[in-house]
């Protein structure tokens, strides 16, 4: 009876670090999506830099394109903003989805930064972001001809990201029939 008492204990440790080694081989980065395969989620909002003029996914049906997600308050969208300028450098269209974020911060965000999206749809409430399952900002999506989401990316794209990641995904889309 003495030894279980000290048995026990020691192969509840022994489990719970089996399953910390396990956690920490996982990639945070991937986090599954219910939207992949599906249908982009419709919407319409104000423009950022013109709220009189109504922007939304009508907008890029029939193209392969980005969504991304992102704020002037979100560090992370800092770092990745160099990627994105890149992709655009090189073709590819990128609309982004300006989250919870302040009009004026947001404006003044891309002042600074430049610009790399077509427009940029201002979701100040973050509803249109809850119905594409966003966790957080920066995230960004892919979106084929067909309108359906094929590839979401949850934090900063690096370059690396971009060059084995979006862009070949990309020119695979591109290559795809309606």
């Amino acid at each position: 009876m003495k030894r279980l008492r000290y048995l026990l204990p020691l192969a509840l440790v022994v489990v719970l670090g089996v399953f910390m080694m396990v956690g920490l081989t996982l990639d945070p980065r991937r986090v599954p999506s219910p939207l992949v395969g599906q249908p982009a989620p419709q919407f319409q909002l104000p423009d950022l830099e013109d709220p009189a003029r109504m922007v939304g996914t009508d907008d890029f049906a029939g193209e392969v394109v980005l969504l991304n997600i992102w704020a002037s308050w979100c560090v992370s969208c800092r770092q990745e903003h160099p990627v994105l300028l890149a992709l655009a450098e090189q073709g590819v269209p990128i609309y982004g989805l300006n989250y919870k974020d302040d009009r004026r911060d947001g404006l003044a965000f891309l002042g600074s930064m430049n610009n790399p999206y077509v427009w940029n749809a201002h979701d100040l409430e973050g509803r249109v972001g809850i119905n594409w399952g966003v966790y957080g900002t920066p995230e960004t999506f892919i979106i084929d001809r067909r309108g359906y989401i094929r590839y979401k990316h949850v934090g900063p794209l690096s370059g690396r990201d971009a060059q084995y990641n979006i862009l070949p995904l990309v020119e695979q889309l591109r290559g795809e029939s309606l």
